[in-house]
């Protein structure tokens, strides 16, 4: 009977004594044994490592080394085949019965995480583009200090649980993600002698160095997954990276200056960001991100500007879906094994269960002559007492796209090939929310290759020719990506992807909306694109002013200090007095040498022994942000008071765009797909970008209604969309910090609140004519009253570069109003319904958006699509 491949093979027993027949056969195993204890074998195996590491400069000429031996063409024709029996050649198949949950917005993801790793008892798993270990998955920071990341990981360390990162190594001229720290900082959190010791390894890949991997460099693409997987028993994938400038709630504040005082400020140092604000605060766009190691520094000051607020979705699931995405990981922690650590012995193989013996080359275990690191089989403990079988209604697969250079694969697209097909089937609607739109129609759109759009023409047209009523609604950033103003030379790359995004939709007889015309139907009755803004208000009120002007320490100053305070190193042992300060740990004044810190503890203390002078309260209050106003049950900003005057009031009303990370699809309220891949040939070409998804569609069904009639809609993709719109409508309400009574900020063995009511019946029907009229009519009505009060842009107003300099002169601050004189400011912002805006595709349209040049030619362009 063949073995059970969720096993292990059966161990050989040995004895204490050879055999003859060994003696026979190896007569100078003595002296083997003997030798490989000396210094010669040492010099032999360093000998051989330097041999492949000459030897790899050979592979430049052989750009198929990884596929041309004999038992990697078998490896490569296992992969195939198991890819040709799964739907849309994925590597993992359909999976029934997952309990899987939805997440939105970081709020309620991080709250989650939080528990979940707290849970650990065996092994985490992370998997990040950008991973800072500073980050805080409860807000706020001064009163949550045991959940940032890093001691939450610090302590399951010490409790034994094994815990394996893979993060994306950028290149650093081009990004300032600084790895280099992540992995630092992780790996030093326990360090020898003490509890936890080597019980956090972190992997960074790829490998910039000439040298070590001649052959196998990328400078182009980056490793893009955001997933984590825990005691193979439950598992979160989706668009959300574990760092910086990523939580947010769902209405979406901008502001965090708290004049009750500093420890209610939700995001400390570099966590409040904003890509559209230079260091020198002109309008000019830049990344905001300078330095992450110095996780304090922050360029923005919080009574002057608001941050950029995150829009995004994840998923958390529980079944045998987890088991793909744990196969996943260990494939990629192999290969980068293999590719930068195969000399290492700090850094092990990992085996997995179901995938051992003769199967263990598909997720690319080697075992090499002289083998550094040690061979651990996952799971830790037997797998039968993991979370398989059926855990819920969900049938989902896990698909990917990567390549040789990400995983030591022949290049997989099931991505792609499941978004394509999945819109081609649509009969109803397709809903996208994405960070990106670029994609084809044909073969006639170089540098663009992968064949969404055309998905999205044949669907839009067969249901044009059938008279059915079919809606693609898409989702995306006002300004995909950032660094530089739009209207200025260093925005070139910036302007570069919007210019790829307007020919994909509708500029040029190739983009989506013209090839619809092009077959006799209306493209205006199919495609729509929006994006979001928000505003809000800062609070630089005549008291906060005062206390600045009495400490004479400005509130730059403040907030340095505060996360000086919140972000130090030591602070799991802290004790808070009945003021909340902290003592017993390096948080004030503590005699440790550090002049910078102490200075900046001293400046805090100055400005706080100003509070009672200028008539501050004490207690502590909410997040002083009035962009609830815009929500359901929220106030008028009309009514809304001010301690002083109207023209200071109207100096801090701000607005920005609400950044769209998603990267999800949801068709017919049946289906979705969410994970890390953009919309674009980068995460969808399997060649470009490392990404992971999942597919779902839930057999647990609720009657609803599809254009006016009875309709049986899925569970999962229902409910979601539901929320989603009545977030972005403004039908739901503002949420609080604390998420330990909330279903939603809960880990996936709990269901997701839906939160029922008349809005969640009002937005049911995807297709209803009431609905869309709300839907539109807001994103009019928002449109309108943000371009009037702030010239907001991007905006159809501005057809030319030449337009910009009426339309937003360069000395307005950026994102304050137009003209803070106007009267009809608050009442205005009365009118200002949830965050939707519509997409003007008329920006820009008479001038070259990207003109080539050193940033975008036909060797850079691939980068930017």
């Amino acid at each position: 009977m063949a073995p059970d491949p969720f096993l292990p093979p059966p161990e050989e027993e040995a004895g204490e004594d050879r055999s003859l027949k060994d003696h026979l056969e190896h007569p100078l195993e003595h002296l083997r044994q003997r030798f490989q204890d000396s210094q010669l074998y040492d010099l032999k195996v360093k000998a051989t490592v330097f041999k492949h590491k000459i030897g790899k400069f050979n592979n430049l000429v052989n750009p198929n080394h990884l596929h041309d031996e004999e038992h990697e063409k078998e490896t490569d024709r296992k992969r195939t085949l198991i890819a040709q029996s799964n739907r849309f050649g994925s590597f993992a198949p359909l999976r029934e019965a997952n309990k899987v949950k939805w997440y939105v917005d970081g709020r309620d993801y991080f709250w989650a995480v939080s528990i979940a790793l707290e849970r650990a008892q065996e092994t985490i798993y992370i998997e990040d583009w950008w991973l800072s270990p500073e980050l805080f998955l409860r807000r706020p920071p001064y009163y949550n200090r045991e959940w940032r990341l890093d001691q939450v990981l610090k302590r399951r360390a010490e409790a034994g649980v094994k815990i394996y990162i893979v993060i994306y190594k950028e290149l650093q001229q081009a990004l300032t993600c600084n790895s280099a720290h992540s992995k630092h900082a992780l790996e030093g959190l326990c360090p020898e002698g003490t509890p936890g010791y080597d019980n956090i390894k972190v992997m960074r890949h790829p490998d910039h160095n000439v040298f070590e991997n001649a052959a196998d460099m990328t400078f182009y693409w980056a490793h893009h997954e955001k997933f984590i997987v825990i005691d193979y028993n439950l598992a979160f994938i989706g668009g959300l990276d574990m760092c910086f400038g990523r939580w947010d709630s769902r209405q979406h504040s901008l502001t965090d200056a708290h004049p009750a005082g500093v420890q209610n400020e939700i995001w400390p140092g570099q966590d409040f960001n904003n890509e559209n604000i230079s260091i020198d605060e002109t309008q000019c766009r830049i990344m905001d991100f300078q330095n992450v190691m110095d996780w304090k520094a922050n360029q923005l000051n919080k009574l002057d500007f608001g941050r950029m607020p995150w829009h995004d979705v994840h998923m958390g699931l529980i079944g045998d879906c987890v088991y793909d995405i744990a196969e996943h990981f260990i494939l990629r922690w192999n290969f980068c094994k293999r590719d930068k650590y195969k000399h290492d012995a700090r850094y092990d193989w990992l085996t997995l269960k179901g995938r051992d013996g003769v199967d263990e080359d598909l997720i690319s275990v080697q075992r090499p002559k002289h083998p550094m690191g040690q061979y651990i089989q996952h799971p830790l403990t037997p797998i039968e007492t993991k979370n398989f079988g059926p855990r819920g209604t969900v049938n989902a697969q896990i698909v990917r796209s990567s390549c040789d250079w990400s995983s030591g694969i022949l290049a997989e697209h099931s991505i792609q090939t499941a978004y394509c097909e999945i819109i081609r089937n649509a009969q109803h609607y397709v809903y996208i929310e994405n960070q990106f739109f670029i994609t084809a129609t044909g073969d006639r759109q170089f540098p663009v290759y992968n064949t969404i759009g055309k998905a999205i023409v044949e669907a839009c047209v067969r249901a044009g020719r059938e008279g059915r009523k079919f809606r693609v609604i898409c989702v995306i950033p006002a300004i995909p990506g950032f660094a530089g103003s739009l209207n200025d030379d260093t925005a070139t790359g910036t302007r570069a992807i919007m210019d790829y995004q307007y020919k994909s939709i509708c500029r040029g007889e190739h983009s989506i909306m013209q090839q619809i015309a092009a077959q006799g139907v209306d493209p205006g009755n199919h495609v729509f694109f929006f994006n979001l803004r928000t505003f809000d208000r800062l609070n630089r009120t005549p008291a906060l002013e005062a206390q600045v002007r009495k400490s004479g320490v400005s509130y730059k100053e403040v907030q340095v200090a505060h996360a000086e305070e919140v972000m130090g190193e030591t602070i799991g042992d802290a004790q808070r007095d009945a003021k909340g300060e902290i003592r017993g740990a390096r948080g004030l004044r503590d005699g440790s040498g550090d002049t910078e810190k102490e200075k900046a503890m001293d400046q805090r203390l100055a400005f706080e022994a100003k509070r009672e002078d200028v008539g501050h309260d004490l207690e502590p209050v909410g997040d002083d942000s009035i962009a609830r106003d815009a929500m359901l049950h929220g106030n008028k900003v009309s009514e809304e008071a001010w301690p002083g005057d109207p023209e200071s009031e109207r100096h801090n009303f701000i607005q920005e765009e609400l950044y769209i990370h998603a990267k999800l699809l949801i068709v017919d309220d049946r289906v979705s797909i969410c994970g890390s891949a953009n919309l674009n040939d980068r995460s969808q070409m399997g060649t470009h970008d490392s990404e992971l998804a999942i597919v779902m569609e839930d057999t647990r069904t609720i009657p609803s209604m599809m254009d006016g009639q009875p309709y049986s809609a899925g569970y999962h993709a229902a409910t979601l969309r539901r929320l989603l719109w009545r977030e972005h409508l403004g039908l739901l309400p503002a949420q609080g910090l604390d998420g330990v009574n909330d279903a939603n900020a809960q880990p996936p063995d709990i269901e997701n609140n839906v939160h029922e009511g008349p809005e969640y019946e009002f937005v049911a029907d995807p297709l209803s004519d009431q609905l869309w009229e709300m839907w539109t009519g807001n994103a009019t009505r928002n449109t309108d009253i943000f371009r009037d009060l702030f010239h907001a842009d991007p905006d159809d107003c501005i057809k030319s570069f030449k337009d910009y300099d009426t339309f937003l002169p360069k000395e307005i601050k950026h994102g304050h109003l137009y003209d803070p004189n106007r009267a009809d400011v608050k009442e205005k912002l009365d009118q200002i319904r949830g965050h939707l805006v519509w997409m003007p595709l008329d920006f820009l349209k008479d001038s070259e958006m990207a003109e080539v040049g050193l940033q975008v030619n036909a060797i850079t362009e691939s980068i930017y699509t």
